[in-house]
């Protein structure tokens, strides 16, 4: 009878292995199938049309974030390797008055957060105009993107000096606007309202497809009245600087706009990009 029971409890036990080889081959063999299915539709979805001019500037947000959308899926970690809870730090974007709530995910923070949706207009193809996926650094064969294309920077998929510097480049406090000192330390003497000045110089602000000029106008008075009004204009204009330098606003007309041009802003563009003008730009389109 033992050599009975042992010769069955052999028989399950190669049943059993049988079968779970022949479960992980056929798992093994799924995985390669859809690796290779993978790797074909990425290839497919790497050339869309969606990357490349002219598609990407009628691109929508819906399109692009059916490929991507864990951009908006992903945030920070609770707590860092280390232990470091990101609630008790605090992110170099939350040093203003005008941030608010926990710590956010880069493109979150400028598309879905209540302050993007609140002060910027702000779409994928605002940053992203396509690349290139064979080759990120320009010049790099003779039938890929020339060295004298800007549109992105070696191994960036943006340029940041047309894009991110925009609202992250440095506030130059003496060597453009003539202040005595940094705003951080100049702005109580203006009751740190930028609009004290800016009722009068450079008055037609913001009007750029990319911005809500409105509420960013509403929420600079409103912060006025609470000795906040600089923070909202500095949150973008030095207060999250990226940069050492300034980005160099086009010299868009504005009522009252002298006739000399300051030699600083004498190579300055005198319109905003085209692109993203909501006003023609042969009458006088908003200054930003």
């Amino acid at each position: 009878m033992n050599s009975i029971k042992w010769i069955l409890v052999a028989l399950v036990l190669a049943a059993s292995a049988f079968g779970l080889k022949a479960g992980v081959d056929a798992r093994q063999a799924s995985e390669r199938d859809r690796i290779a299915d993978l790797g074909g539709k990425h290839l497919r979805a790497s050339y869309s049309p969606l990357h490349f001019k002219p598609a990407i500037d009628t691109a929508t947000d819906a399109q692009c974030l059916a490929c991507h959308k864990e951009v908006l899926e992903d945030k920070p970690r609770v707590a860092s390797p280390a232990g470091v809870r990101a609630a008790d730090s605090i992110a170099w974007y939350q040093l203003t008055s005008t941030y608010s709530g926990e710590q956010d995910g880069f493109h979150r923070r400028h598309l879905v957060t209540p302050m993007a949706t609140k002060l910027m207009k702000l779409s994928c193809t605002t940053c992203h105009q396509g690349h290139d996926p064979r080759e990120e650094a320009q010049g790099g064969a003779a039938d890929t993107t020339p060295q004298a294309d800007s549109g992105f920077t070696l191994r960036k998929q943006v340029n940041p000096e047309t894009t991110c510097l925009k609202c992250h480049g440095q506030f130059p406090a003496k060597e453009i606007m003539g202040l005595p000192a940094p705003w951080k330390e100049a702005r109580d003497m203006f009751q740190n309202d930028c609009l004290g000045c800016h009722t009068a110089i450079r008055s037609n602000r913001h009007q750029v497809s990319y911005l809500n000029a409105e509420a960013i106008e509403a929420a600079a008075r409103e912060g006025a009245a609470k000795k906040q009004g600089g923070d909202v204009c500095y949150g973008c204009h030095g207060g999250r600087a990226w940069y050492r330098i300034a980005y160099p606003y086009a010299r868009n007309p504005w009522p009252s706009m002298p006739e000399v041009t300051p030699e600083w802003a004498r190579l300055r563009p005198k319109h905003s990009e085209l692109r993203f003008l909501t006003t023609a730009a042969s009458k006088t389109p908003g200054a930003h």
